[in-house]
């Protein structure tokens, strides 16, 4: 079996967890309890995009241990101005390093200042939810505790967890839908040196929610590696692609011992695996950044 992420999304959304033995490779979108759980495997998140995984299936009426925690989101913002979008590609990217880069930030981590809400995030359902600024929206947005993520042409802003309820002003007012993007020509190759998000060729999502999406694949991607290949990824600034894959690569990927994302069709598709992460332990050969 492989590990597989889904998808819970409301228009930009996801989740992840961790095993704590070995697990199928298959994963739903509600995520098991860190806790219980050591890095280097993902089984299971929710979003507004959603992750598949082990004992927890997010597509099940009932409650579950899960839903007795506080339940939190990860917002993250893709600035988006009327008169200069950025290129659809390289906001997908973009989003999938804001994840990395929140997860492996030091406030992230240990004793930081958003440790705590991280671990809890990681003990509910995981839930990634994307909305979209400009102008004065964007201003206000980046005045808040944060990282901004700048790609070539896109900047997103990843936010630590908040409460289902309790979102902060200047965010809760941000629009999900609008994130329809484009990308003005054909994306080059992806890196072979780097791992690669590849996306569903059958799926038409919107710009946002396949933000979630890819935001899901970097989450499981690093949940696969050990700290010698995370630090090395990270000294690198986190280089990845996300491209579509053609439908004989895909039938190929997905039937493949790869980290798969699922999601639970709560918005804009029907159930089912929207990205397959491939080559994430080519980090080991990256060149640190100078």
């Amino acid at each position: 079996m492989r590990a597989q992420v889904t998808a819970v999304t409301a228009a930009a959304t996801g989740a992840a967890a961790q095993c704590h033995s070995p697990a199928p490779r298959w994963v739903p979108a509600t995520v098991l309890s860190r806790a219980a759980h050591p890095p280097g495997r993902l089984d299971g998140v929710t979003s507004d995009s959603a992750v598949s995984g082990g004992d927890v299936d997010p597509f099940r009426n009932e409650r579950t241990v899960r839903d007795e925690a506080p339940q939190f989101v990860l917002p993250l913002v893709v600035r988006i101005e009327r008169d200069a979008p950025p290129a659809r590609t390289d906001a997908l990217e973009t989003a999938a390093r804001a994840v990395l880069t929140i997860l492996s930030d030091e406030r992230a981590l240990g004793d930081g200042e958003w440790a705590q809400v991280m671990r809890d995030w990681q003990d509910a359902r995981i839930r990634k939810v994307v909305r979209r600024a400009r102008g004065a929206e964007w201003r206000r947005a980046e005045a808040l505790p944060g990282i901004t993520v700048t790609g070539k042409s896109a900047e997103v802003r990843v936010f630590p967890p908040v409460p289902l309820d309790g979102w902060p002003k200047d965010l809760a007012r941000l629009q999900v839908s609008g994130t329809d993007l484009d990308d003005p020509e054909p994306p080059a190759d992806a890196d072979p040196t780097a791992p690669v998000l590849w996306l569903n060729p059958d799926l038409d999502m919107s710009a946002g929610k396949t933000m979630a999406q890819t935001g899901h694949g970097a989450q499981l991607a690093w949940w696969e590696l050990s700290e010698e290949e995370r630090t090395a990824w990270r000294q690198a600034g986190f280089p990845l692609s996300v491209r579509t894959a053609a439908p004989a690569q895909w039938a190929e990927l997905v039937s493949s011992e790869r980290p798969l994302v699922r999601d639970a069709g709560f918005t804009e598709i029907a159930p089912g695996l929207t990205v397959a992460v491939e080559g994430h332990h080519r980090v080991r050969s990256l060149q640190r950044l100078t």
